[in-house]
């Protein structure tokens, strides 16, 4: 897992479940890798004792975790973190399956609250206990200054040869999967508390995991995960496949429900949310800032209606920070994309950002009203995540609630898209105007946008088949619609519209492409900054 270019948030501990089965009899259980005198005594496990457990925190007051040796952790700089190996031979194989190998993450100044890990077998859970021994530290390392005991920073699945990793846990609630390409990119979490608000935002925490083979007969690891916060405490279960598509890529599959029991009232609770960077893209690489044409781990949001509405929203890197709510009932699926997988449009053949997976989100059961929230922050480097999406309940979380929310999470190359629509394959936007005229000689305060589309859809169709662009923005005035085939492109079609504005307020755009009343493609958005015009 690279993490050099992310900044490694905090993670943490607590007592756990041990106090509700003290009375319940033991059981071995088998684990390779791990000497069994590594383990803690054997306890019963199921997720309904862990949401008993999210039950009782929530019913008392949130108790921050406890950084064991401060001191030691602090001189655990990303050089010393960098310098520490798990051991191979140390590799825990879950229920004893050679393709759930597992390693641990050791604790360090940027990951310094710890995390327990248990593996279950048999409806009984041994967890983990940290020791030296089950890492590579250099001699006078200042890690050989963490008691035994400690815990771990969090834990990835190793794929079968154990050089690489496609699922990490680390810090917070955060998780991320390499997804198709084996290429990490953006992050998912447990939750969302008061995100973008004139509140400080809230960061719960999974305090311990639980790794179990699955009994289903298609296999899958379920990783099981203690949720605890100031304002909510919560039962998760993420039932984690790893599939090999026809073309040689992987699929990521999670079957989350997290079971939540709020400790105190949210104004605003962000379920499946997560986290990415954009710096500067297509349309938005105005002036040069890097040698790469585009740097970004997602190009745009995707939303599926309720009422069946596909919606494309390309990502901008906005002047202040921007939150656009798209209010629905029941959605079918939202996620963030990363649609460009040409490499020839970043160049970058260190951190590859074409490979980057999307995320895509589809909800198991109705979640009523609310809305998909996307939160842009400025930024002007690739270091930080500066993108949120998730979806709000209208309904505000409220204490000593108990609500569930249950949710496929897909890591993948791109969703499954109707042949029925055309998609949005590229924005682009520059001077107004027709093209060819001296720059004095454009038209001031106006904008040209070009959309480019493609799909099936446009099979047959030419410029005489009655296909038109609709356009309306929320303030200003459209002209110079166009909307053609692109010449000798097979299935791509190229809309176009002039822009024109005054003052300073963000301008909302929407558009799509129609035949008579049937619409050809998705719903295309923008939000555009008149400064930039």
């Amino acid at each position: 897992m690279n993490n050099s270019r992310r900044v490694l948030l905090k993670s943490g501990a607590s007592l756990g479940l041990a106090w509700m089965f003290a009375a319940r009899p033991l059981k071995a259980i088998a684990a390779t890798g791990i000497p069994q005198n590594e383990f803690k005594a054997p306890v019963p496990f199921s997720f309904d004792l862990l949401e008993e457990e999210a039950r009782r925190l929530a019913q008392y007051s949130y108790e921050p975790p406890v950084n064991p040796s401060p001191g030691v952790l602090a001189e655990i700089d990303y050089d010393q973190t960098q310098r520490i190996r798990y051991r191979t031979d140390r590799t825990v194989r879950v229920g004893n399956a050679d393709h759930y190998p597992v390693q641990f993450f050791h604790l360090n100044k940027y990951a310094s609250d710890p995390v327990r890990i248990s593996v279950v077998e048999g409806g009984q859970a041994r967890e983990v206990i940290y020791n030296h021994d089950l890492f590579e530290i250099p001699v006078g390392h200042p890690a050989e200054g963490l008691r035994a005991g400690a815990g771990f920073a969090g834990f990835r699945i190793m794929a079968d040869d154990l050089k690489t990793d496609w699922f990490a846990a680390i810090g917070a609630s955060y998780f991320r999967s390499s997804g198709p390409f084996n290429q990490y990119g953006l992050s998912a979490r447990g939750i969302a508390i008061n995100t973008a608000m004139s509140k400080p935002e809230e960061f719960p925490r999974f305090k311990h995991y639980w790794l179990e083979a699955s009994p289903e007969p298609d296999g899958g690891i379920n990783v099981y995960a203690l949720l605890d916060g100031p304002s909510i405490a919560g039962a998760y279960c993420m039932k984690t496949k790893r599939k090999t598509e026809p073309d040689g890529s992987y699929r990521v599959v999670m079957e989350i429900e997290a079971r939540l029991h709020m400790r105190a009232d949210v104004d605003r609770i962000g379920i499946a949310p997560f986290s990415s960077m954009f710096w500067y893209g297509e349309d938005t690489h105005l002036e040069p800032r890097d040698w790469r044409p585009e740097i970004h781990d997602s190009d745009g949001l995707a939303v599926l209606t309720g009422n069946g509405e596909r919606i494309w929203r390309p990502i901008i890197n906005p002047p202040h920070v921007m939150t656009n709510t798209f209010s629905d009932r029941d959605p079918r699926g939202f996620g963030l994309l990363q649609r460009d997988r040409n490499f020839d449009h970043y160049l970058d053949d260190g951190i590859f950002y074409e490979k980057r997976p999307s995320v895509w989100v589809e909800p198991l059961d109705p979640w009523g009203e609310g809305a998909v929230h996307l939160i842009e922050l400025p930024t002007d480097t690739e270091t930080w995540d500066n993108i949120v999406a998730c979806w709000v309940p209208k309904e505000k979380a409220k204490s000593g609630q108990r609500r569930v929310f249950r949710y496929r999470l897909s890591w993948l190359d791109d969703i499954p898209f109707p042949k029925t629509l055309g998609q949005t394959i590229g924005t682009w936007s520059g001077i107004g105007g027709p093209p060819g005229l001296n720059f004095n000689a454009r038209p001031a305060g106006t904008r040209k946008f070009v959309i480019d589309f493609a799909g099936e859809i446009f099979e047959g169709l030419g410029r005489d088949s009655g296909v038109e662009l609709v356009v309306n923005c929320s303030r200003g005035s459209i002209s110079g619609i166009a909307t053609y085939p692109v010449v000798g492109q097979r299935h791509r079609w190229r809309a176009m519209f002039d822009l024109k504005v005054a003052g300073l307020d963000p301008i909302d755009l929407r558009a799509y492409l129609r035949k008579g009343d049937a619409a050809l493609t998705e719903t295309w958005l923008y939000q555009v900054f008149p400064a930039s015009v």
